[in-house]
């Protein structure tokens, strides 16, 4: 009972995070800060890492290290924004670091939805099938062309607070 509440909340979490990390991807398109939908982000998308480390495991995962990583990709994010205030180089470290850290939430997102939903996990029992991994290449150029865009963008103006 209690790793089903457990397990909501983390999913609930990731999904805060998802929706409030496009928002702020989005704004930083419109070379916008969105001070508090990036607070929103940070603290879920963190939130959600690190308590994927309190499910219960017998062994080292892929998992685990997608969780380390996003971990120091979002340590980097917040040390950019609120250490360096975005101040040269760090805007657009924090452009990148941001969407890297979205990037990695979407793609355990998309690895749940292949376990979880019947009729993908049909298409990819494995996730070594070519459903699956259409899904995440499609998934990864879409980030790429956020991030190059998101870090141009965000780099290249005066961000507005909002």
């Amino acid at each position: 009972m209690i790793l089903t509440a457990f397990t909501a909340a983390h999913v609930v979490l990731s999904l805060v995070g998802i929706f409030s990390g496009f928002v702020v991807v989005f704004g930083m398109l419109a070379a916008k800060r969105l001070d508090g939908w990036t607070a929103v982000f940070l603290v879920t998308t963190a939130a959600t890492s690190l308590t994927g480390f309190l499910f219960p495991f017998h062994k080292f995962l892929p998992a685990h290290a997608t969780g380390i990583v996003s971990v120091l990709v979002l340590a980097v994010a917040i040390f950019a924004r609120y250490g360096r205030h975005l101040a040269g180089g760090w805007r657009r470290t924090y452009a990148i670091a941001a969407v890297v850290a979205l990037y990695l939430n979407v793609f355990v997102l998309i690895v749940q939805l292949f376990l979880k939903v019947p009729a993908l996990q049909a298409m990819a029992p494995t996730q070594t099938e070519t459903p699956f991994k259409l899904a995440q290449l499609a998934v990864l150029a879409l980030f790429v062309v956020l991030g190059a865009l998101a870090s141009a963008r965000f780099h290249n103006q005066q961000p507005h607070a909002t």
